[in-house]
């Protein structure tokens, strides 16, 4: 009976450290601050949630999980507040989404990229997309 317990949170921590790093790899890889923010924003409130549920199965003090409680509900309401905040920072400082024309089957069409993003996503020269 104390198998089912270990397995279950193992598999919790393990699933939200490759949400984390889905996350890390899509603060990366995709092409603008929108789209960072909100999978920053997404991944990281799942990956640590599902963290903070495997750690409260691997101990069987009330206290210690009653702060890992605490600790999951501020997550859950700060996380999505404060990238609902930097997104609202960015339109109302003139941040454009960077948009982009696709083609029926869903990929992008060659010249839809902006020759004038540097690998970040930033424009050159402070300039804003169109």
């Amino acid at each position: 009976m104390h198998l089912f317990p270990h397995f279950l949170s193992v598999i919790l921590l393990v699933a939200g450290g490759l949400f984390c790093v889905v996350g890390g790899i899509g603060l990366i890889r995709l092409p603008d601050f929108y789209t960072r923010t909100h999978a920053g924003g997404l991944t990281d409130t799942l990956g640590a949630a599902l963290i903070l549920m495997g750690l409260m199965l691997q101990t069987q003090e009330l206290l210690i999980i009653m702060k890992l409680m605490f600790i999951f509900v501020f997550l859950i309401f700060t996380s999505p507040t404060s990238a609902h905040a930097l997104a609202r920072a960015a339109i109302s400082h003139g941040l454009k989404p960077i948009l982009h024309d696709q083609s029926f089957d869903g990929s992008l069409r060659e010249g839809d990229i902006p020759s004038d993003l540097h690998a970040n996503g930033d424009r050159k020269d402070g300039e804003t997309s169109p």
